[in-house]
């Protein structure tokens, strides 16, 4: 991998790990379409990725760091009872949606990444994501609930929802923040509260799976011009991640009739592209 494919890619990380657009399908389908001769599941990129993945996760945590402080002191006790049932209620939430994946993921996640984690596979994923995406916003408080406009007004039911949501990512191509806002979508929730939710979610599911990629690098020899490389991308997908998620924040606040439509004709548009492309080039 060349320096300025690796800036590419860590840009395409913070950027698509937190839009609606899949961050896997992309980093599957761009090197695929421009031929670059590399594989990102090779032992070899397990530090790069190690990487990217912990700056994304400390440009969550920097950005929702008010979110997670007031949680873990209201849990405490420390800022009143009212708000300690309040904090609890929405750690509980949290670690509800958490559940579908972990189970699912530790079953199923090696044999789906297998079977469909082709360029063209992913490119007729992506597509199909961009249809669930419209229809979420069809289908939008399907439970009977409509407009929740706060994390903590948020139901068990509507957190194992967006937890089983969560799992469609597991084939590359679709994307988890975009299924999980989907599902809160269909639970009846704001747009702005279902990204909330999701993106709080992404945390502990960003680390889960850094410790993991890093803990399978434990004996691997690793070279200084490896590790500067993937320090600089790094930092690239860290900065690029806290943009994009200080902008999508404010942009499902303001769009809350139609916030998800934009990257839905995108990942048809691009999906159906890619999958011509592949098609008639095989």
């Amino acid at each position: 991998m060349s320096f300025i494919q690796a800036i590419i890619i860590a840009i395409l990380q913070g950027a698509t790990e937190l839009f609606p657009v899949s961050s896997l399908g992309h980093a599957v389908i761009l090197p695929a379409l421009l031929h670059w001769s590399y594989d990102l599941h090779d032992e070899a990129f397990l530090p790069f990725l190690v990487m990217l993945h912990l700056g994304t996760s400390v440009a969550l945590l920097i950005f929702f760091w008010k979110d997670w402080a007031a949680l873990f002191k209201g849990s405490a006790g420390l800022l009143g009872s009212r708000i300690q049932m309040e904090s609890m209620h929405i750690l509980f939430l949290l670690v509800v949606a958490t559940i579908p994946a972990v189970i699912i993921g530790g079953l199923f996640e090696h044999m789906l990444r297998s079977l469909f984690g082709s360029a063209s596979s992913a490119a007729i994923f992506l597509f199909l994501n961009g249809v669930m995406l419209l229809l979420a916003e069809k289908l939008r408080g399907m439970g009977g609930r409509y407009g929740v406009r706060t994390v903590a007004d948020m139901t068990m039911r509507d957190a194992l929802v967006i937890g089983v949501c969560q799992c469609i990512a597991f084939l590359p191509g679709f994307s988890r923040s975009g299924a999980t806002i989907c599902g809160g979508l269909i639970r009846g929730l704001r747009h702005d509260t279902a990204a909330r939710f999701s993106f709080l979610m992404a945390e502990p599911v960003i680390i889960a799976a850094t410790v993991r990629e890093a803990f399978k690098m434990r004996h691997m020899p690793l070279q200084p011009g490896q590790m500067h490389v993937a320090l600089i991308a790094a930092v690239i997908s860290g900065v690029t991640a806290l943009a994009s998620t200080a902008f999508l924040m404010r942009y499902f606040r303001d769009h809350d009739r139609w916030a998800l439509s934009p990257f839905a004709y995108y990942c048809i548009g691009a999906g159906l592209i890619a999958t011509l492309i592949f098609h008639f080039s095989a």
